[in-house]
């Protein structure tokens, strides 16, 4: 229903403000406000506490307690003191996990102006849980790290400390670091630190010991061999409060021993006032603040050499809300309007809610409660009063408050009496009224005030009309539903108060709309057939019965039967195997039958398939004007093997799209970018290797989107500064900011995904989110994409924003190069060749080259060479004659290095005396076995054969030339006979 829009009343009595100066009744007030609020405890059990509340204004104040939002009752264990504040003599709790004293407190400030609410003080009991983590036994190298974890849940948080053979472990070597969140690491371990390690958590509630965890050192090895960096234990996500102090923990190992460094991944500087190392490369981060925020990489790094390796976290600081917008006190006219403003931020986004004299306001009719908003229309003298913005998140709550005050004119006319309804058809009301019984002479307009009469966040109309008619006819209402009606006079000083208050119900209509059919078969000969209960607002009355009709594809006959307006299902037996049915419903009330659906088709199985997937259940919901999401569930008592599901879709009438493949493991997926107002068909089904499942189908009608005519509002932006970053091979991080437009409770965004020149529309990926940022998985590896977000808020959407691209990571070398070979080329030099390792989308931006003699080898030592990822070739140079080397290769890029190849052998002869069969060896990982000469160095059969070659051909040359010399003089010679 579209309400109807008059001219704002109050600007009809604008020349009335004008002496609002003069009129009498204008009261004025001290201000109510509070100089002390209660704030957040924790206490023991059985330990008392007080709650301080002190307000100031015009007295007499009236102080009264809320705890969770109802009235506290007051007795000898908790009551109110002289000053106002709130004691509890002994906390208590009937049993564990329920606490009859723990909550929300809150004190209300009365006086005869109004009242005013307290912010929000939380009461907890301290506590200390059982260990969640304790440490576990470990066997450590010598020189190697240990490491022991242990979680307790506590409030406060637990301290927590370390003994080592029940004697508390003293810190007095740096190798020893202590982390607050419960680890303990030992770096560089020696025999002297073998022993039983456990933790002590200690609060203000007692004590708790965790169980012995034994450390064993066992004797050191090679210390010369070469081992990559790695992260034994790395960042965990973290999501803390404002000003609290993280940890972020980064063990590693290697040899040598890798250098730990910490950087952003948005490439921001680190706060280096707040920030510290502890140990040997945990990073601190002390007071944080919401710039802190971000994804933080520990990144260990072998000295001297390119040899790394990464480990990522998240860290979220929440802050507690904050106004940006406070609303301000006001002063209007009886029937005028009154607006008051009011922003908050503040992580997560806070909720807003308004008070009035301490009481929440329940948007309907008149009051209506926005985003950021609240109006009173038609304004009431029981609408003065205090009014106060609430904004709350999980951090905490603040308030602002205003005053309304509401003018009143001594000359203005009594109400409209005498108000009846009379119902004229589904969608018609006639009202009807009779003048003021005072100063009805000076009435210059009635204004026509309805709503509808069940529920809340109701919108009312109004409809303004000449003083020389007390009747309307209000023609727009919605077919079987209540509506409240109130008629209010106006002169040119103000208005009157309101009439009395009369309801009229419409009458019924015929169903504007049939219901979404869902048709599954769970044999090879029949049908499932279910749908959902029409929406109120398309039923238009009480449905009493539906009319099924159902055909073969290929046949004209049509059988029909009627169900109760009770039923939601109907299976359909004896049909067909293998065969396309059509089906279609119709509802009716009392007054008629709606118009009929249009035809939904389904296959029966085939009569063979009776070890295929059944069909799934299937749910498909609107999530917006444009997008659909689909939600199924495979049969626990389906035991047929599933590899993956098929998905089509169409609109009414159009051609079906797909399929679209899905995982076995999928049981979600959205399809966007359709037509709002549109009714589509989907098919979904389950296959694998054998054959294709049973098939489920279900139509689904996507919402109208609301039109800036409709709410008089224009789109909301899109989200802006769309900030992209790979994180691995397979997933991307977007990050976006919320337009400052409003303050919106919920804010939905859409995202789409899909690579660069992508032709088919429907593999376009559309995700959903109501945070500012969101990581897409599931890419395809070193592939450029394409992304825009929009966003959705009130049953607006926005457009979408400005496209950014990105290209995700190439997969780090699933393998070592291939084909790997060295060939001795000079008596100290060898060459080694190599292809890149397998793989399409596998990028290579280096080579790492090991090489070392068997000597070398035995005690660790390595030379290492590197090569850009473009060379597959290298030389090794200064080699030893008489000495076998051993080579081996990796690939490596910026996600990662991948594994070395097998070892090849390299034999280094001395150049001379060179025998035919004493030859540079040299072995392949192709063909380890085999010794062959390089194409750098020819032996004695390979010159043999040149010199052979080259003879034969001198030799044809030559006769070539003597058979051309002996044909020359012939012809000279018959030329002179």
């Amino acid at each position: 229903m579209a309400p109807r829009r008059s001219p704002d009343l109050a600007a009809a009595a604008a020349a009335a403000l004008l002496l609002l100066a003069a009129l009498p009744g204008i009261r004025s007030f001290s201000e109510l406000f509070f100089v002390k609020e209660p704030q957040d405890v924790t206490v023991a059990r059985k330990q008392a506490v007080v709650l301080d509340c002190l307000a100031r204004g015009e007295v007499p104040i009236t102080i009264t307690w809320l705890r969770n939002g109802v009235k506290v009752s007051e007795n000898e264990q908790i009551h109110s003191l002289s000053n106002g504040s709130l004691y509890i003599r002994e906390l208590e709790s009937s049993k564990p996990g329920e606490r009859l004293d723990e909550g929300g407190y809150q004190c209300l400030a009365l006086n005869k102006h109004g009242a005013v609410l307290s912010q929000k003080a939380h009461l907890t009991f301290a506590t200390l849980s059982a260990f969640e983590v304790q440490p576990l036994p470990t066997e450590v190298h010598e020189g190697g790290v240990a490491r022991f974890a242990c979680k307790i849940p506590a409030h406060p948080p637990a301290i927590i400390t370390w003994e080592v053979n029940g004697t508390v472990l003293l810190m007095e070597t740096d190798r020893i670091t202590v982390l607050p969140s419960g680890v303990l690491q030992i770096y560089s371990v020696e025999p002297k630190d073998a022993g039983s390690y456990r933790c002590v958590a200690t609060t203000v509630v007692g004590r708790r010991r965790s169980g012995e965890a034994k450390l064993t050192v066992a004797p050191a090895t090679n210390t010369k061999l070469f081992h990559k960096p790695s992260i034994i234990a790395g960042p965990q996500n973290m999501t803390a409060s404002l000003h609290q102090t993280v940890i972020f923990e980064c063990v590693a190992i290697g040899n040598p021993k890798p250098i730990v460094s910490w950087s952003r991944l948005d490439h921001k500087s680190i706060d280096v006032f707040n920030t510290r190392v502890l140990g040997n490369g945990n990073l601190m981060i002390s007071d944080v603040k919401v710039q802190h925020s971000g994804v933080y990489v520990c990144r260990a790094t072998i000295p001297g050499t390119r040899n790394f390796t990464t480990a990522m976290a998240t860290l979220l600081v929440l802050a507690p809300p904050s106004f940006v917008e406070w609303p301000e006190s006001l002063t209007r006219p009886r029937a005028g309007t009154a607006r008051f403003a009011c922003q908050a931020e503040g992580i997560p986004t806070p909720k807003i809610s308004w008070l009035k004299n301490g009481r929440k306001i329940h948007s309907n009719g008149r009051i209506k409660t926005y985003t950021s908003k609240l109006v009173i229309n038609q304004i009431i003298p029981e609408d003065d009063a205090i009014y106060q913005c609430v904004a709350e998140n999980s951090q905490g709550t603040v308030l602002a408050r205003a005053r309304l005050t509401v003018v009143l004119s001594e000359d203005r006319p009594s109400a409209p009496c005498n108000v009846h309804a009379e119902t004229m058809s589904s969608s018609a009301i006639l009202l009807a009224w009779e003048r003021p019984l005072y100063n009805s002479d000076k009435v210059i307009a009635y204004s026509v005030h309805y709503m509808k009469a069940e529920g809340l966040n109701n919108e009312e109309y109004q409809v303004v009309i000449g003083n020389d008619t007390t009747h309307y006819i209000i023609d727009d209402l919605d077919p079987a539903s209540n509506y409240t009606f109130y008629v209010v006079a106006y002169m040119p000083l103000g208005a009157s108060q309101m009439s009395d208050h009369v309801t009229r119900h419409t009458l019924e209509d015929v169903p504007l709309r049939a219901p979404e059919l869902s048709l599954t078969s769970r044999t090879p000969s029949d049908v499932l057939i279910s749908w959902l209960p029409i929406p109120v607002k398309y039923r238009r009355g009480e449905v009493v019965a539906f009319r099924l009709s159902f055909r073969l594809s290929m046949e004209s006959s049509i059988q029909g039967l009627e169900l109760p307006g009770t039923t939601y299902e109907y299976l359909l037996r004896g049909l067909k195997p293998d065969s396309i049915y059509l089906v279609r419903i119709s509802a009716a009330t009392k007054v008629g039958w709606g118009e009929a659906s249009l035809w939904t088709s389904h296959r029966t199985p085939k009569a063979t398939s009776v070890k295929a997937p059944k069909s799934p259940e299937l749910r498909l919901e609107p999530l917006n004007c444009t997008t659909i999401t689909i939600k199924w569930q495979q049969e626990l008592a389906d035991m047929a093997a599933i590899q993956g599901y098929k998905l089509y879709y169409k609109e009414e009438g159009q051609q079906e799209s797909g399929p679209i493949l899905l995982r076995a493991r999928d049981s979600t997926y959205t399809i966007g970018g359709l037509d709002p107002r549109r009714k589509y068909h989907v098919r979904l089904l389950a296959y694998n290797s054998m054959e294709e499942g049973y098939e489920a189908d279900q139509t689904v009608s996507t919402p109208g989107c609301v039109s800036i005519r409709d709410r008089l509002v224009p789109p909301p932006p899109p989200p802006h500064h769309l900030y992209a970053k790979a994180n691995s091979s397979s997933s991307i991080f977007l990050h976006w900011g919320r337009p400052a437009f409003t303050s919106a409770q919920v804010i939905n965004y859409t995202l789409r995904c899909h690579p660069v020149g992508l032709q088919n529309a429907s593999l376009v990926l559309y995700l959903q989110t109501s945070e500012t940022h969101l990581m897409v998985q599931g890419l395809e590896p070193n592939t450029k994409y394409e992304f825009a977000v929009r966003l959705h808020v009130d049953q607006l959407s926005s457009p979408w924003s400005p496209v950014v691209y990105h290209t995700t990571l190439p997969e780090a070398p699933a393998g070592p190069p291939l084909e790997v070979k060295a060939t001795l080329i000079e008596e100290d030099t060898a060459l080694v060749s190599w292809k890149p390792p397998a793989g399409i989308r596998t990028l290579v931006s280096r080579y790492t080259i090991l090489y070392a003699s068997r000597k070398a080898w035995i005690a660790g030592e390595w030379h290492v060479l590197h090569r850009e990822g473009t060379i597959t070739m290298a030389l090794l140079e200064n080699l030893r004659v008489g000495s076998v080397y051993l080579i081996k290769l990796a690939a490596s890029n910026e996600v990662g290095e991948g594994p070395f190849s097998s070892v090849v052998e390299l034999v280094v002869l001395p150049k001379e005396p060179l025998e035919a069969n004493q030859r540079p060896k040299r072995l392949d990982s192709a063909e380890a076995d085999t010794t062959r000469s390089g194409s750098y160095q020819l032996d004695q059969r390979s010159m043999t054969g040149i010199i052979a070659g080259v003879s034969i051909a001198l030799g044809c040359i030559l006769v070539c030339i003597l058979i051309l010399i002996y044909h020359g003089k012939a012809r000279v010679e018959l030329t002179l006979l």
